[in-house]
């Protein structure tokens, strides 16, 4: 897998050279004209929404335990908000650079805006490899990080979450630090501990909300779940959620994937006995569940759906021809390039775009935050029926968009997404 911003040689099914993908800012923007094209969004709306608000870049030193300082570079991209306030995760990962941040933020802002959330979009990222770090590492890492951008964060400022190798225990030295210097605020972030404010069902909700998201998508096509073969690549905490309700609905997960690889079986994985070993912290190539196969052989395999759950940008204009599922569940963010993207529609794969199969963690963190401003907590019932109506509701109106439309459910999508940040944009006065 290429990282943000390399180029690559692509081609078509056809065997035609399709353009080479750009870096992701760029990308989602291609994809951004495209649905604007759909809603006939005018020029100056469109330069108003293409480009963040604000971008901070900071240079972060970490004392390790072994008394060295080490320098990491971290980011806060805030996208947009004019439908309230800025709301994205935070990851770390080597890989970690401003166009896929900025990326993320702008994706941010579509997807709260499709699931009519009152928040913009932002992301956050630090580029360094946890696996290489102690826990007090991580912790004076996370503080540092905190309070040098702690001034643009806040409740009703900017929200963050937990993203890519980030959890629940980051997210609490993130509150605390930030508590330290503005006082108690525990709905200054998402994804928290319970004994901190966090909710039943936020951890499970991204994986959840992509089971959701899926039934709603066999309701409208007419389709049984039950016995379908679903192949996802990652089993973190998304992948691993996910395939546990699937399991538990009677879909048949053929394959999964993590760092170390996959296992496969035509007729369906234990997931049970792989989550369980997942959750002591095993690789998959260690479960003794399945046959082996690599990452690459899993998003070729003959399956009806087929999630990439894990990195972005792993399926480009060179590796969509050999792609064999129904349809592609994006539970990932950004895993289609705009060329692979265009390969899969020329072949008749239906892709549920990102901003839509995904969005259960936004709105799980809505939920949160919305029970600490509250400060009332519901029960786990509520957190996820609320979830499935979210979901299934905005599922509804894509595709109702896209068949209004006769565009892509990406388009529709975005399209959704788009009118609503516009009109806000416009009836707040941004361009008069």
């Amino acid at each position: 897998m290429a990282r943000c911003g390399e180029r690559r040689h692509v081609s078509t099914a056809s065997g035609h050279p399709s353009p080479i993908d750009p870096p992701a800012h760029e990308a989602i923007n291609r994809y951004i004209d495209a649905a604007a094209d759909v809603i006939d969004l005018s020029a100056e709306m469109r330069a108003a929404l293409r480009d963040p608000a604000r971008e901070v870049s900071v240079q972060i030193p970490v004392r390790m335990d072994n008394g060295s300082i080490h320098m990491v570079r971290g980011y806060r991209v805030q996208h947009n908000d004019s439908r309230g306030p800025y709301k994205g995760g935070i990851r770390y990962h080597p890989t970690v650079d401003l166009s896929e941040v900025r990326a993320l933020a702008s994706l941010m802002t579509w997807k709260t805006a499709l699931v009519d959330l009152p928040f913009g979009g932002a992301k956050g990222g630090v580029e360094i490899d946890p696996r290489d770090m102690t826990q007090y590492e991580l912790e004076r890492l996370t503080r540092r990080f905190t309070l040098m951008i702690g001034s643009i964060l806040g409740p009703f400022q900017d929200i963050p979450a937990p993203d890519m190798n980030t959890n629940a225990q980051v997210m609490a030295w993130i509150m605390d630090e930030y508590s330290d210097r503005y006082g108690y605020s525990p709905a200054m972030v998402t994804g928290k501990p319970l004994a901190l404010g966090g909710a039943p069902g936020r951890e499970a909700a991204t994986g959840l909300g992509c089971v959701y998201v899926l039934e709603a998508f066999c309701e409208h096509n007419h389709l049984s779940l039950i016995g379908k073969r679903v192949a996802i690549q990652g089993f973190g905490n998304v992948g691993r959620h996910m395939a546990w309700e699937l399991f538990k609905r009677g879909a048949k997960v053929v394959a999964v994937s993590d760092v170390s690889g996959g296992v496969a079986d035509d007729g369906g994985l234990d997931i049970a006995v792989l989550k369980d070993h997942a959750d002591s912290g095993g690789l998959l190539i260690d479960a003794g569940v399945g046959d082996h196969i690599s990452n690459a052989e899993l998003l070729a395999m003959q399956c009806d759906f087929l999630a990439p759950a894990a990195l972005g940008e792993v399926i480009t204009g060179s590796n969509a021809p050999s792609v064999r599922a129904r349809a592609i569940l994006e539970a990932a963010n950004y895993p289609v390039t705009p060329s692979g993207d265009e390969v899969l529609g020329s072949n008749g794969v239906t892709v549920i775009p990102d901003v839509l199969a995904n969005a259960g963690g936004v709105t799980g963190s809505y939920f949160e935050w919305t029970q600490n401003i509250q400060q009332f907590t519901w029960k786990l019932d509520r957190f996820n029926g609320e979830l499935s109506d979210r979901l299934k509701s905005a599922y509804a109106s894509v595709h109702l968009f896209s068949e209004q439309h006769g565009c892509s459910l990406r388009q529709a999508a975005y399209g959704i997404g788009l009118h609503r940040v516009a009109e806000a944009t416009r009836i707040r006065g941004y361009l008069s």
